[in-house]
Parts: structure tokens; sequence; C-alpha cells
């Protein structure tokens, strides 16, 4: 096989990978949007009488301490953890590329200012600057959404940033400058379309991280709050009966898994398409 072909083939097999894993991560998204109609029972009805029931073929995930199907309350419960996560992830996209792009082109004191922000926020660990913010606000998802977003965004500030600084002395950008483009036009128009490459890969790989460190403040107590279904509550709820009813913690816990590891493998697909190191190989 020449090296041509070896690379056509290649380029193939990626942008395979890319569809599947962007139709099964479309398909988890779609499911959270769709979950109310598609719980086979009211996710909050409580029974007491069945409470803590093993998986049956009536509950195919058992019930909780207070009767409720966990399989109703895992399907409705990814709203909340599937589209808290995005839009944790758009924001903090969003804000730290603005702000990577402002300092990278204005450079000078507020350059200088910001990113010694953002070292101090990357100074810490994420969670746990994330619980002290989280505690802070007072709890519940909202609250821990921008507990998370207070502390990630200076990864895109300084990927933004950083590749502002490669390609604002290019030719093409100084042709634009001589052209009379204002800086917004160049901003918008020349140097995002450049550096968003590397944005877009940190931001799908992300999903992941984000998805289990908010349902890690969930479990904590410093997210979602009952009786709202969420992964992560919904593990903290029965943490203390693992031992006598696992499949009441197994059950949210498999539901982190699998989103997890769709968007993790939708983010090793993106980062192969898009990473020009990553296309020779």
């Amino acid at each position: 096989m020449t090296a041509p072909e070896s690379m056509t083939r290649k380029r193939s097999g990626g942008r395979t990978r890319l569809f599947l894993f962007g139709a099964a991560a479309l398909l988890v998204v779609a499911g959270a949007f769709f979950s109310e109609s598609l719980c086979p029972y009211d996710p909050y009805l409580q029974n007491l009488g069945a409470a803590l029931e093993p998986p049956t073929a009536a509950h195919i995930f058992g019930t909780d301490r207070y009767g409720r199907d966990l399989c109703s309350r895992v399907i409705v419960g990814s709203r909340a953890s599937i589209f808290s996560t995005l839009a944790l992830v758009a924001v903090i996209t969003s804000f730290g590329t603005a702000l990577g792009l402002f300092c990278g082109w204005a450079r000078g004191r507020a350059d200088t200012f910001l990113m010694r922000v953002s070292d101090l926020c990357l100074a810490f660990p994420c969670l746990v600057f994330a619980l002290a913010v989280a505690g802070v606000l007072g709890g519940g998802l909202h609250n821990a959404v921008l507990a998370l977003a207070a502390i990630s965004w200076p990864k895109y500030a300084r990927i933004a940033r950083s590749q502002t600084l490669a390609v604002r002395e290019t030719d093409y950008l100084k042709a634009a400058r001589l052209a009379g483009c204002s800086a917004a036009r160049l901003a918008v128009r020349h140097i995002l379309p450049n550096i968003a490459g590397p944005i877009l890969v940190t931001a799908v790989l992300d999903i992941g991280t984000m998805m289990m460190e908010l349902a890690g403040l969930s479990f904590l107590g410093l997210g979602a709050k009952p009786p709202m279904a969420e992964w992560g509550s919904m593990m903290s709820e029965v943490r203390g009966l693992l031992q006598t009813v696992p499949w009441a913690v197994f059950a949210p816990g498999l539901a982190i898994f699998a989103a997890v590891l769709v968007f993790n493998l939708l983010g090793d697909a993106v980062r192969d398409e898009l990473d020009p190191k990553m296309k020779g190989r």
C-alpha cells in the first residue's frame, strides 16, 4: 500500500469514527431532550410499599428508598446532567475564548492582569476551588454551574491567547489591516476561524470532565437538590446503602459512565480530524 493510499484510508476511517460517535452523542442529547416522554413511569411518583426493590422486569434498574422507578429517574435525570454540562462548556468556551482573543490582540497591562488572574485560578485543583465557590454561593444546580464556570475559563483563555499571538503577525492579517478592516472584523472574520480548531477540540474533550465534576458537586450536596433527578444527586441519596442495595447507586453511575464515554470518544474523533499533527499518524 502506498503512502497516499494509507493516508486516504486513515482519513476515511477517522471521518467514519467522527460520524459514528457524533451520531451517538446526538442520540444521547436527543434522549435527554425527550426524556420525559421516554420514562416508563412517573420519575417523581413515590410508592413506599415498593421501596428498594431489586431489578425486575417491571423495574429494570429497581427502585429507590421512596419506591420511585430508578430507570425513569435515570432517564429524566439526563436532562439536568447533560444540558447543564453543555451549557457550562458553552459558557466557559465563549467567555474564555473572547478574553484570550482580547488579551492576545491588545497586549499591555490588561493582558498582564488577566493572565495573572488566570494563573491564580489554575494554581488550585479545579474541583477543590469549585467546592469553595459553590459553598459560598450556597449550592444548587445553577450555582454549581456558576462555580465550575468561574474556575474553568482560564484554559480556553490561554489557548485563545497563544493562538492569537501566533497569527496576529501573519501576512494575511497584515494585509487585512492595510485594507482597512476594523479590530472587531479582524477578530471575527480572520483570527477566530484560524484559532477555532484547538478550542473546539478542547471544548468537546472537556464535556466528559465537566459532567463528572458537576456530578461530583451534586454528590457532595453542592449541586442539584432533591427531589430533582440528577445523576450525581441520585448517587448521593443512596450512598449509605451501597452494600445492601447496590443497584440504586450503580444505575446513575452507569449512566454517567456511558455519557462520559460517548463524549470522550467524540472528542478523540474531533481531535483526530482537526489536529494537523494527528492526521499524519
